[in-house]
């Protein structure tokens, strides 16, 4: 049989079917696959087993041939034997394979899966499902398919160790039923790790025997905030919580699934479900209950209490019991060290170890890596390793540490540096909370931010930072979903999928492997979604948008794209595309105010609409410079996003706002030509839960040479009262008519955030959208 390219995904291997040839798309692509000429027929084949397999991998091969059999209306016979035979579905133990890793050889006459271990055997099934119809991840059969294997042969196993996924139970409460689900999604793209966030401020989820009120009072909080609106909440008590019994049961279907589960109990802070159940282990005794709001509680563990430790270790011991996992993820985030401040039982503790503030660190930071060590110290006792969120490097973490870099890169590289071994799990790729479209308002409502699912997979760890050792250290990446805005099992499918499919790429393909346009062209698991019933997410399927801010003709020019080669139309006065809409041939060109929108016209499944509105004014698409320096995670697009005549919507990491903090916004604009002005109006974003407040003074100078300029007017900006509601700004300055060539505008930060404010007396972010000149 005549061998063929060996392809690593730089396209879409293509095997022969029949007459025709079918696209071998699968997610997450294999990192070595070689294609042949023919199919084979699965309906009616024999499943073998080797007999020296283990247990789980003889189910998983029991319930393929079961699942085939279901959904192509044949029989797929079931047998373990000594002898594997020579024709058939032939599952063959490999000892020379590394565990997770696979070897899959498809011909006309039989096909042969071979892998040293069950989570090898299991990717491998994954891989042998989606090269059938998506009728066999369904409950109804369909005979009618093409139930057929194209040839091929895949050498196959993962780049990354650990390949995570985060499920906040806490927020909101997912049955079991439902974390099975999400543990499904999981396993369907070839995950292994489930991090199964178990506490916090707002509810306490697994039943501790030693402990009988953290779930009789600490899983029920007896109201929870509306929306983002901090002051007003329902009157719906609100709990749930995980019996052992049945937290033994979503750790047996994981383990299953090739699937590893770490819980996570966050300490010191985060506990204020348990303070409220046991309010001795708190700094001031309480009262306390379990908070029906988002965010950080102040109120956290007392360090200096001896009563806390023998609480943390009575309930560890427990959840040791529970979970095989060698990790336990004891969280240590956002907690502050206001109480510890203030109570004297944990002052004492700080003088009994000699605890001092040095540059770095203060002395509570240096009591919180204590914790951490005594936390540490009893895990390893019990044959246990700490993970925790990077949070713990402030001060000292323990030496056998596994860090969780979440805050950005930064924390990943430092980990690496000091011996550590470090997830990769970043809020700019992989907080799977934040929106995923830029058309926020017929999206589910959200915490806010912006990760698509293109962004999600342009993920690469800092290798480039680090020496060939420390490399070697980054043993993983992992996405996080918070569920502080996702009730129901619906919403969260919908924030899950499909950037799950591009998570599994990042830790799953070779850098070299790795492609987004082969991903986004022929991208396979859309019909594997519906027949599973998951609720997914379009965007994918839509329209891309970029536009670019053309200086010397003054205009706006909008590059449009889709997956695969559906056709686009567009309009630009705001009529529905699909109906009546142009062509899209090239780059169009924007000259004034418009409602553009596109369509993509597909026939299988609907993509969202693209649209943006623009509003012309005299200074847009005019050369700008920014005097200073954005935050560098939120300068994007630099000063031509302030005068692209884009409105935007309300989500501050988009790319559509430049921020600024303690730093104000500077910004020259090159205004010859434009005509007398009078006017400047400033776009600005308002979201006080995410430190972004309005500025507190809006300037406007001119210039007739753009290096000496003089003052046109301003405006003082009246301090807002906690009640308002966030949202966009737009301040008008007001001043004479002039034509002077250069305008420039100055808006000052916030220096210190009002006293009702959580984060009183921090500076402020400022975001700006637009400068409009009229």
């Amino acid at each position: 049989m005549k061998k063929i390219l060996l392809i690593l995904a730089s396209g879409v291997a293509l095997a022969a079917c029949g007459d025709s040839a079918r696209p071998v798309a699968i997610v997450p692509y294999p990192n070595s696959i070689q294609t042949r000429s023919g199919v084979f027929d699965v309906r009616g084949r024999t499943v073998a087993c080797d007999s020296r397999a283990d247990e789980r991998t003889q189910r998983a091969a029991s319930e393929f041939a079961r699942q085939v059999a279901a959904a192509s209306s044949a029989e797929n016979p079931f047998v373990v034997t000594d002898e594997l035979p020579a024709r058939g579905i032939r599952f063959e133990l490999c000892d020379t394979l590394p565990e997770e890793a696979y070897r899959l050889d498809i011909t006309r006459r039989a096909v042969t899966v071979r892998a040293s271990a069950f989570p090898g055997f299991f990717h491998a099934v994954q891989t042998l499902k989606q090269l059938l119809p998506a009728a066999v991840f369904g409950g109804e059969s369909d005979p009618g398919a093409e139930w057929t294997l194209p040839c091929l042969e895949i050498a196959d196993a993962p780049r990354f160790a650990y390949r995570g996924m985060h499920l906040d139970v806490s927020r909101h409460f997912f049955g079991v039923e439902e974390v099975k689900r999400y543990i499904d999604l999981l396993a369907l793209h070839k995950l292994n790790r489930l991090h199964w966030h178990l506490t916090d401020d707002q509810g306490w989820r697994i039943e501790i025997r030693r402990y009988p009120e953290l779930t009789e009072i600490g899983s029920i909080r007896p109201k929870t905030m509306i929306r983002k609106e901090w002051d007003n909440y329902d009157t719906t008590p609100y709990g749930g919580y995980y019996t052992q019994d049945q937290i033994r049961e979503v750790v047996a279907y994981a383990a299953d699934r090739a699937i590893e589960v770490i819980p996570e109990i966050d300490l010191p802070g985060h506990m204020l479900a348990a303070l409220a159940a046991y309010p001795q282990l708190g700094c001031t005794g309480g009262p306390y209950t379990v908070w029906g709001q988002w965010g950080v509680a102040d109120d956290v563990l007392c360090a200096g209490r001896e009563e806390t430790f023998e609480f943390i270790e009575g309930v560890l011991a427990e959840v040791i019991e529970l979970f095989p996992s060698p990790l336990i993820h004891i969280g240590g985030d956002e907690c502050p060290k206001v109480r510890w401040e203030r109570c004297p039982r944990c002052q004492a503790r700080i003088r009994q170890l000699g605890l001092k503030d040095d540059v770095q660190h203060t002395a509570e930071h240096y009591l919180q890596s204590y914790v951490m060590a005594r936390v540490g110290e009893f895990l390893a006792r019990n044959g246990r390793r700490i993970i925790g969120w990077d949070e713990i490097l402030e001060g000292e973490a323990p030496a056998d540490a596994t860090i969780m870099s979440w805050r950005g890169d930064e924390g990943g590289v430092a980990a690496a540096r000091q011996g550590h071994e470090v997830v990769m799990t970043p809020t700019s790729h992989f907080y799977f909370d934040y929106y995923q479209s830029l058309d926020t308002e017929n999206e589910p409502f959200g915490i806010g931010g912006y990760v698509p699912v293109e962004q999600v997979y342009s993920y690469e760890p800092p290798f480039g930072e680090l020496t060939p050792e420390e490399r070697q250290r980054i043993v993983g990446v992992q996405a996080n979903l918070w569920t502080e805005y996702i009730a129901s099992n619906e919403h969260l499918e919908y924030m899950l999928l499909p950037r799950l499919a591009a998570l599994s790429e990042v830790q799953w393909c070779r850098p070299g492997v790795r492609d987004w346009q082969r991903f986004a062209a022929n991208f396979p698991l859309a019909p594997i979604y519906r027949a599973m019933g998951c609720n997914f997410a379009r965007h994918l399927f839509g329209v891309t948008g970029a536009c670019e801010v053309d200086t010397d003709e003054h205009c706006l020019r909008m590059t449009l794209s889709t997956q695969g080669d559906a056709p686009i139309r567009y309009t630009t006065d705001g009529s529905d595309p699909a109906l009546a809409g142009t062509p899209y041939t090239g780059p169009v060109r924007i000259a004034k105010s418009c409602r553009f929108r596109a369509a993509a016209l597909r026939d299988d499944v609907e993509g969202p609409q693209y649209e943006r509105e623009f509003a012309f004014s005299k200074s847009t698409a005019r050369h700008a410079v920014l005097n200073t320096s954005p935050t560098p995670k939120y300068t994007y697009g630099g000063a031509s996003l302030l005068v692209d005549g884009y409105c935007g919507v309300p989500v501050y990491a988009n790319g559509a706002w430049v921020g600024f903090m303690r730093e104000p916004l500077d910004a020259t604009i090159d205004m010859q030509g434009a005509g007398p002005y009078e006017a400047v109006e400033l776009e600005t974003l308002v979201q006080r839960g995410e430190w972004i407040f309005p500025p507190a003074r809006i300037e406007v100078l001119t210039s007739d040479d753009g290096t000496e300029f003089v003052a046109a007017g301003s405006l003082d900006v009246a301090e807002e009262p906690a009640e308002a509601e966030n949202g966009i700004r737009r301040y008008t300055v007001r001043f004479p008519a002039t034509e002077a060539p250069f305008l420039r505008v100055v808006a000052r930060t916030v220096a210190r955030m009002p006293a009702w404010h959580p984060a009183a007396g921090l500076p402020g972010h400022l975001f700006v959208g637009e400068i409009a000149v009229n």
